[in-house]
Parts: C-alpha cells; structure tokens; sequence
C-alpha cells in the first residue's frame, strides 16, 4: 500500500497529518507534482515525484503508478474518477471520501460549473480551509488508513 497526494495544493494540514501517518505507520508517501515541494528531511517514508510541466502530468503519473488498494489525496475530481475506477481509495482534502457512486455525479457537477466559467459566469472559487475540515479529513484519513492497512 501507498499513500500518494496530488501535489498541487493540499492545505499544509494535510500534508503534516499525512506525513505523521507515514512515519508512525512506515507507509511509503508520494507527493507527485511538477513543481519542487518541501517535504519532511526527518521521515524516510515521505518522497516527492516531480514530473515534468504540463496540463496534467502529474495526474496521469498517479493515474499510471497508483494500484488498487493504495489510498490517494486530491481535490481534483477527473483525477479522484481516473483513481476509483482503477480500485484506488481516494479522499479530498475536506475529508469526502469519493466512491463510485458518488465520483460520477461531483464530476457532472464539476463540468457544469466549468461550462459556466468558460461562459464568462463568476462561480466563485472553494471556501477558505476550515478547522472542522481538517478535522473531517483527519478522521476519515485515520479510518480509511485503518481498513487499508488491515487487509
């Protein structure tokens, strides 16, 4: 099993809770992106991928590497869809965990909204990370952590 989080832009809460989970549970953690990230020099289990620029590089290399039974961190809702469909356990960084039957659905969501957006429409952008976001995360890292590691 691996941990793999999309790189682009979890909240630093994220990374530290995931790179404390590494560590305590020795789970090797990729954090893929095209871009250099800081990563923790005191935790052997916590790597970075860089791959190089372009639209979607770094989804398709987690697409490509990622293996049923891995557990992948992303607020990028093609990506969660790619990953499900492979038997990844996917989760966003406000801690909803994306299944099959509700990865479809986000999706159109998603496309809907970009229609609106390419129409000149002002969408807004996501709300500020909360506490209680973090604290949704935390738990449903921690359970889904929990049954990944026990099978």
């Amino acid at each position: 099993m691996k941990i793999w989080v999309d790189g682009d832009a979890p909240p630093r809460a994220v990374k530290e809770i995931v790179f404390r989970a590494a560590k305590r549970l020795e789970i090797e953690t990729l954090l893929v992106s095209n871009q250099r990230l800081t990563i923790p020099l005191n935790n052997a289990f916590v790597h970075q991928v860089r791959v190089g620029h372009g639209a979607d590089v770094a989804d398709q290399h987690i697409v490509d590497h990622a293996q049923e039974g891995d557990l992948a961190i992303t607020a990028d809702i093609p990506l969660a869809a790619a990953l499900v469909e492979k038997g990844v356990v996917v989760i966003d960084p406000r801690g909803e965990e994306y299944s099959e039957e509700n990865v479809r659905q986000r999706l159109s969501i998603r496309d809907f909204m970009q229609e609106l957006r390419d129409q000149g429409v002002d969408t807004g952008g996501p709300s500020a990370y909360r506490e209680s976001e973090k604290r949704a995360f935390a738990a449903t890292f921690d359970r889904l952590l929990t049954a990944l590691t026990r099978k």
